[in-house]
């Protein structure tokens, strides 16, 4: 077997062909990442313009007069915004243009009015409570760049310049068969006991969406080659990446680890040096990948994780949303074995750093999901690592 970071190199250095993109209106845009520069066509604002309430006035004018002959009103929309001379102001509003002459604006709050005229009680500086020209930004000037996630700030700013569609990276169509015979779906009544919950499908799903992808949920195929090879073939035409879980062991019904050869695709790797999860196989035919997980629910979750996530992220041309942090230790760890292994843990912040503790997670085979519910992480061991003491820094991955 390969170790785990060898198979880090070599997927990310895997062929993913062309970066592809499609137009969205922008009310359909939110979480999705630009392939295009956002880039401003004019001054914002064009205009110098009122940031409150008040009276719009030449600022010499503070200091010659106590008073101020009020010419005037003019609200926020309006075309015609009037001019300013000496010895006068106009009651100007919150986002209204700023009338000629006028350079600085007295906030309501620091005049009385008398009989058409303001009292001026307290004087502010030169230019107080005016938005300059260009004060958001420049003609020319690239607001958002391509390669950004779009938010809530990414949508505001696309319908202040009045951009009705935007480039995004398509999303990866990302396949999800569930293989084994014992398999049941969700809401099937059991026969026996030996019938386990096809619980995979769900939660790479969910993972899949999380990640910014499509799912396609394929069902649950039975161990049979043939019936399993026409699913795969059946994946690979409607989607990017194809998922299996189940049957890349070395049992006598683990067929899918013959099958994707059979397929004509290439495998990258199969079998890596990692606890959970050593027999996950990763395949690529053309530019579309298959990754085969293990059977189990929290090695499945771990290697997707570790090999779907990655691939993902590059096809959408952003950074992995797994790469780990630092941590410190709160208890001593016992390592089970000479592999890298990746380990549920709780992960708190406290005192400027990261903490990690395994109350509460159980030890046992790699079925035990419920181990990843909670403030849960992945703590990183290495292969050449042993046991660790309480204060060790650690590498984990943040879920």
């Amino acid at each position: 077997m390969i170790s785990y970071e060898t198979s880090q190199n070599m997927v990310s250095l895997l062929e993913m062909g062309t970066l592809r993109s499609e137009r969205l209106f922008i009310s359909n845009a939110l979480g999705r990442i630009l392939s295009e520069d956002i880039v401003a066509t004019e001054d914002y604002p064009t205009h110098p313009m009122s940031a409150m309430d008040g009276y719009a006035l030449i600022h010499a004018d503070l200091s010659e007069h106590s008073t101020l002959r009020i010419m005037g009103d003019n609200p926020a929309g309006a075309d015609d915004v009037g001019e300013v001379v000496s010895g006068m102001c106009i009651k100007t509003f919150t986002g209204s243009l700023m009338p000629m002459g006028a350079n600085t604006l007295i906030p309501i709050e620091n005049v009385t009015v008398e009989e058409g005229r303001i009292v001026i009680h307290k004087t502010v500086p030169l230019g107080f409570a005016v938005r300059p020209i260009a004060e958001s930004y420049r003609k020319g000037e690239v607001l958002i760049g391509w390669g950004s996630k779009i938010g809530f700030a990414q949508m505001g700013v696309l319908a202040g310049i009045n951009r009705v569609m935007v480039s995004v990276v398509q999303r990866p169509r990302v396949s999800i068969i569930a293989t084994g015979a014992e398999l049941l779906e969700v809401g099937e009544v059991a026969r026996h006991a030996g019938q386990i919950r096809s619980s995979n499908s769900y939660t790479l799903e969910a993972l899949v969406k999380q990640n910014g992808g499509e799912s396609i949920q394929m069902g649950i195929v039975g161990d049979d080659k043939d019936a399993i090879m026409g699913r795969f073939e059946e994946a690979l035409a409607s989607s990017d990446i194809v998922v299996s879980t189940g049957g890349v062991s070395v049992g006598d019904y683990d067929f899918v680890k013959d099958i994707v050869p059979a397929l004509g695709a290439q495998v990258i790797f199969k079998g890596v040096n990692i606890k959970p999860g050593q027999h996950v196989m990763v395949a690529q035919r053309g530019e579309k990948f298959i990754v085969s997980l293990p059977g189990f629910a929290y090695s499945s979750t771990v290697t997707f994780i570790l090999y779907v996530a990655p691939l993902m992220a590059r096809m959408m041309a952003c950074s992995n949303p797994y790469e780990p942090i630092e941590a410190t230790l709160r208890v001593p760890f016992s390592k089970r074995s000479n592999k890298s292994e990746f380990t549920a843990c709780n992960l708190s912040f406290e005192d400027g750093r990261y903490w990690v503790d395994f109350e509460g997670k159980k030890t046992g085979s790699s079925a035990i999901l419920t181990n990843l519910l909670g403030d849960a992480a992945l703590m990183i061991c290495g292969e050449e690592d042993g046991d660790l003491e309480a204060g060790t820094l650690v590498r984990v991955i943040k879920l």
